[in-house]
């Protein structure tokens, strides 16, 4: 291949990619005109209410336990208020409620100490105006932690609730 080729491919290829962004000539691609001094705004899920990113960062997903408890402590109600609220308020979403607990005990302690977490979480958003058919506990003991080592932090952290979403619920 020559080189004046080689530069006409290369001028080709520069023409034909300057094409592709039509927003540069006051055009969406689709005939709409668009206005080059005010762009459209990308709106961030977290700030979206009925987002589920919103529900699982903003409002929290998970409330933690005390050692070999499944009572609901003032902060574990206070994020659940907020999801049965949200959950209230966003009718087409079922959830999975998780329980978990750390690695101390047996497994069959775990199993069923993290299905009164999970009931507990249950009872409460029933209680708080979500129906019970939205709702399915799974226990899974110390089976999925989230983290790993034989100290109090990471204890900590394992013995919890998690709200999943499920979407598609009418």
């Amino acid at each position: 291949m020559t080189p004046i080729t080689k530069s006409l491919f290369l001028i080709a290829g520069l023409v034909l990619a300057g094409c592709t962004s039509p927003s540069q000539f006051g055009s969406d691609g689709n005939g709409n005109t668009v206005d080059l001094n005010n762009p459209p705004v990308t709106t961030d899920p977290l700030g979206d209410p009925a987002s589920t990113s919103y529900f699982s960062n903003a409002i929290g997903d998970r409330v933690l336990f005390a050692v070999d408890e499944s009572t609901l402590g003032a902060e574990a109600r206070q994020i659940l208020q907020g999801q049965a609220t949200w959950l209230n308020t966003n009718r087409d979403y079922a959830i999975v409620v998780e329980g978990h607990a750390d690695e101390q005990g047996t497994r069959e302690y775990n199993l069923a100490l993290s299905a009164k977490r999970a009931s507990a979480v249950q009872q409460f958003l029933v209680q708080n105006g979500v129906s019970g058919s939205r709702i399915r506990t799974v226990p899974y003991g110390k089976e999925r932690p989230i983290e790993i080592c034989s100290e109090e932090t990471c204890y900590t952290k394992n013995r919890r609730a998690v709200t999943l979403l499920q979407a598609g619920i009418s």
